[in-house]
Parts: structure tokens; C-alpha cells; sequence
């Protein structure tokens, strides 16, 4: 059963932001609420013995594999050094498999049948954090919150385009 929420509750910051200029730090906000977030999905999927960054690591090597190591980071949104720094561990653990690509400079990502066993499991716990998480917040705010979410990516991924 979701948590009933009044349109009010999700209209009126939006509304009342319009009229007052912002306060505080925005990046403070995120890391803080990035944090909360992240204690909720570590409670669930933490059990299979991933931390919440190998998890999604996993889930995107698992549906887009084998693929280039250029080609995850591109779709994480992440740099290469990144990348590597986090696809370690899963190595490490015989999850993930990095081998030669087409050249020498390249590299091709794929899951093990292990790795692809876990996902699977912790797929399962990452889907219970998420329906306790909707429950939490009532789904029209999650709703909204990934709507204004993908908003503020897609504009500041806009902006660093310009950029360049």
C-alpha cells in the first residue's frame, strides 16, 4: 500500500522556490541526501555482500556485456580511472572478467557466471529497497523526484557540452 501524499506537499516547495531565492548549498544537499539514500540500499543489498556502487557496477556489466571498458564508463557516466578503481574489486571477487579488445589499448568488460548469480540475488534485495524506499516517500514523490532529477541531468549535461 503506498503512503498517501497531497499534491500540496509536492507542488508547494517548487512553488514556494520560485518566489525565494535558494538557500544553502546545493552540493551539501545532494551528498546529504545521497547519503540517506545510500544507508537505505546498503541495509538491503549490503546482505549479498556488494556495496551499492559494485551492485550497480554488476548490473550494468550484466545487461550490457561484454562491452568495452570505454563504453561502461560512458554509460555510468563515469571516467575511466573510476572505473577501473571500482571494476577491481569485482575482478578480484571472480564476478567480472576483463580481457584483451580489439586492440592492445582496449579493453572488453563481461560477467562471470558468478558474477551474473549475484546480480541476479542482489537484484532481488535491490527491488525490496526500492519498494520500502517508494513506500517511504509515497510513489507521486519518488515520481517527481526522478522526473526533476533527469531535468537537472540533462541541463547541466547540456551545459558541459557547451562547454567544450
Amino acid at each position: 500500500m503506498t503512503a498517501p501524499v497531497a499534491r500540496s506537499t509536492i507542488a508547494a516547495p517548487a512553488a514556494a522556490s520560485a518566489a525565494a531565492a535558494p538557500q544553502g548549498c546545493t552540493n551539501l544537499k545532494l551528498r546529504q541526501l545521497g547519503r540517506l539514500v545510500a544507508r537505505h540500499y546498503e541495509a538491503h543489498v549490503g546482505p549479498t555482500g556488494l556495496k551499492n556502487t559494485q551492485y550497480s557496477l554488476l548490473s550494468y556489466v550484466v545487461k550490457l556485456g561484454p562491452l568495452r571498458a570505454g563504453e561502461l564508463a560512458a554509460a555510468m557516466k563515469l571516467d575511466a580511472s573510476t572505473l577501473s578503481r571500482n571494476l577491481q574489486p569485482l575482478v578480484d571477487k571472480g564476478l567480472v572478467e576483463v580481457g584483451l579488445g580489439d586492440d592492445q589499448r582496449s579493453r572488453i568488460v563481461a560477467p562471470t557466471i558468478a558474477g551474473q548469480a549475484l546480480r541476479d540475488e542482489a537484484k532481488r534485495a535491490w527491488k525490496r529497497a526500492q519498494l520500502a524506499l517508494n513506500r517511504r516517500l509515497g510513489e507521486a514523490r519518488v515520481v517527481a523526484l526522478h522526473a526533476l532529477l533527469d531535468e537537472v541531468m540533462a541541463v547541466l549535461e547540456a551545459g558541459e557540452a557547451g562547454e567544450g
